[in-house]
């Protein structure tokens, strides 16, 4: 075997995993166009067609996905093998790739996010910002951060600051146009910010506890949104109501900006969860990351609020 023989793995195995280049290079920190090079030497090399390209997407070969079999746990080795190196060292190093809806990274990570990059400087974290439900196994990030309910059931789970409380809100502006909703049933008559997941495309029906038991509502309006941290600012607007959660809405409530309705409706969830995948080993950059939740995670230390009387309009 050449030296140069091994040359091209790490960009196949990045592209494969991303299934595609431009995330691939990003991953890599180099050039769309080196990586296809670099890729292209191989497969003459190995005088074998290994990827499937076209101008939406790259697919692997029958050819490059039994070559994958073999070189990807190798390589993951390696990789993982220069982490533990630098966690003897005491130094967790390397790409962090975390992915989480805005809303989660805003109300939980966010204010662990600089303490944690302070305590290990070798810690690159690449976060990635997405409102749908990702297979974060299968798009190559190393945790993801969701709501308790939409975490598959095979990872492991770490809860983030506690359980979380919702709130019906509405603008000062909008009541004086619009009746307050004195149970669930009266939302059909109200204008209503919807949310649409952007990998399902469903429309969020707004959940809510009726006779101990959460009811799920069929929501109409004419704002339909797909990034959750702007249903609070459309409430502000005047727009329409909004149904997000209490610790976003809370400062607005206090200075009289918005008004909360159906409180004695509105239920609380079990919160938010970092999550991942379990492996044989786990990555030094990752295991640092959980042992920094554990230690920092209170509902203080990430900023829950104190809840104000559930007294509506």
């Amino acid at each position: 075997m050449r030296l140069n023989q091994l040359d091209g793995l790490l960009a196949f195995w990045k592209v494969a995993e991303h299934r595609g280049f431009s995330a691939a290079a990003a991953a890599l920190e180099v050039s769309p166009s080196a990586l296809s090079q670099a890729i292209r030497h191989l497969e003459a090399r190995l005088d074998v067609r290994l990827l499937n390209r076209n101008t939406r997407s790259v697919s692997l070969t029958e050819a490059g996905q039994a070559y994958l079999s073999r070189i990807g746990p190798a390589l993951s080795d390696v990789l993982e093998a220069g982490e533990q190196l630098h966690e003897l060292q005491g130094r967790p190093s390397g790409v962090l790739r975390i992915n989480a809806a805005r809303i989660s990274t805003a109300m939980v990570l966010q204010p662990l996010l600089a303490g944690f990059l302070k305590a290990y400087p070798d810690v690159h974290v690449e976060l990635t910002n997405d409102e749908g439900y990702v297979d974060i196994v299968e798009r190559g990030f190393d945790a993801g951060i969701r709501m308790g309910e939409s975490v598959q059931k095979d990872m492991i789970a770490l809860p983030l600051g506690g359980p979380v409380a919702v709130s019906i809100v509405g603008s000062p502006d909008y009541f004086k146009q619009h009746p307050v909703p004195r149970h669930p049933s009266d939302l059909i008559h109200h204008n209503c910010v919807r949310f649409r997941f952007s990998g399902s495309g469903a429309v969020h029906k707004w959940e809510l506890e009726v006779d101990g038991r959460i009811v799920e509502y069929e929501i109409s309006g004419n704002l339909t949104i797909s990034d959750s941290l702007f249903s609070v600012e459309a409430a502000l607007d005047g727009i329409a109501l909004a149904y997000t959660f209490e610790q976003l809405a809370l400062p607005h409530i206090r200075a009289r900006k918005l008004k909360r309705v159906l409180s004695s409706f509105s239920p609380t969830f079990p919160g938010f969860y970092l999550y991942y995948p379990s492996r044989r080993q786990q990555p030094a950059k990752l295991k640092a990351l959980v042992n920094y939740v554990l230690a920092h995670s209170s509902p203080e230390t990430i900023g829950m609020s104190a809840t104000v009387p559930a007294t509506d309009v």
